[in-house]
């Protein structure tokens, strides 16, 4: 795995993990849970773009 995903890979994780605990403590339509699941997706189409582009 080459570094750019590696990166990537890390802030997905990191991400996801802010949003759990964000979720557990605001409702799910908050704006705050809203826009860090958004910022989640944009990484999320990132790692699979950059996973695509190595085949």
């Amino acid at each position: 795995m080459n570094n750019n995903i590696k990166e990537l890979s890390q802030q997905i994780q990191d991400l996801r993990k802010h949003l759990n605990e964000l979720a557990k403590a605001k409702l799910l339509s908050d704006p705050k849970v809203i826009e860090t699941s958004q910022k989640l997706d944009a990484l999320l189409n990132e790692f699979e773009r950059l996973i695509k582009s190595k085949d």
